[in-house]
């Protein structure tokens, strides 16, 4: 088991470990998988309390044989989701469709709990803003009651492209959001601009789809010629070189060696040269 070393501190003073096991699409394999990615040596696990893509119920079960490994819970890091109406299956939605916005929040952050099998969850995000900024700042007072009613230590918000929206939440909230979570890739230009805010204020950038959406990033010059260097594969040094950005990378992948290799990525460093002319790929 590899033990990656300590992650990056939000503004609200939450650490998060410097890779996250994502666990969407990963249905009745989802316990087994968040088990082994435990024993493995990650300690972040994110999910959401949306059934379509998530089994947030087999996450808490992966959890608890995690803790039945001997990993105590405050090594852990948990974060869910609320997902609101539009991003959910109208057949399986986890909360009253027709209630009020505040209380489908506080009926899916008791679920989340409920599935997860903790007392109180290390981040709870927004899956996405809502169609209006009205309805989005709605939700976030919700998500700041359960954050005042100690269910989670920390807010955040994902599927956020626009920094104007960022911003205009980051002013109107009481509890900032500390956590933004966002696919990385070409079509929105690597989010440049959120993630300077994000730097400016301590708020973490979480990224998803690392590998999936760069396949011309893993076949770049500079990422080839860094693996070449350091003996190991362009997955290991384009994640390195986020890690070493202050970025946290989702990783979803269901291969134990790949978990092994993700998280054996701290046992090397980038240096100054590399890292720049990597980094200038998603400029």
């Amino acid at each position: 088991m590899t033990e990656a070393p300590k992650g990056v501190t939000t503004h609200a003073g939450v650490t998060l470990p410097p890779l996250v096991y994502g666990t969407a699409w990963k249905k009745e394999r989802t316990a087994e998988l968040v088990e082994q990615a435990l024993a493995a040596g990650f300690r972040g696990v994110d999910t959401a309390c949306q059934p379509k893509h998530y089994d947030e119920a087999g996450v808490g079960r992966g959890l608890i044989a995690g803790l039945g490994l001997g990993i105590p819970r405050d090594a852990l890091f948990v974060q869910t989701k609320f997902t609101p109406i539009d991003g959910q299956d109208p057949a399986r939605v986890p909360y009253d469709r027709a209630a009020p916005l505040h209380e489908q929040v506080a009926q899916s952050v008791t679920r989340s709990l409920a599935n997860l099998l903790v007392g109180r969850l290390d981040s709870l995000v927004l899956h996405s803003p809502l169609a209006r900024f009205e309805e989005t700042l709605e939700v976030w007072r919700a998500l700041e009651q359960a954050h005042a009613e100690g269910r989670t230590r920390q807010l955040g918000i994902s599927n956020c492209y626009q920094r104007a929206v960022l911003e205009r939440l980051w002013d109107a909230a009481t509890v900032k959001p500390a956590v933004l979570q966002n696919r990385f890739y070409r079509d929105t230009g690597y989010d440049v601009a959120l993630r300077e805010f994000c730097r400016e204020r301590g708020v973490v950038y979480q990224s998803f789809w690392t590998l999936s959406a760069n396949p011309h990033l893993l076949a770049s010059g500079p990422v080839r010629a860094a693996a070449e260097a350091h003996g190991r594969t362009p997955a290991q040094v384009l994640y390195r070189a986020l890690t070493q950005l202050g970025i946290v990378p989702l990783i979803g992948t269901t291969s134990r060696e790949h978990m092994q290799q993700d998280l054996d990525i701290f046992s090397f460093a980038l240096p100054p040269d590399r890292l720049a002319a990597i980094e200038a790929l998603f400029r």
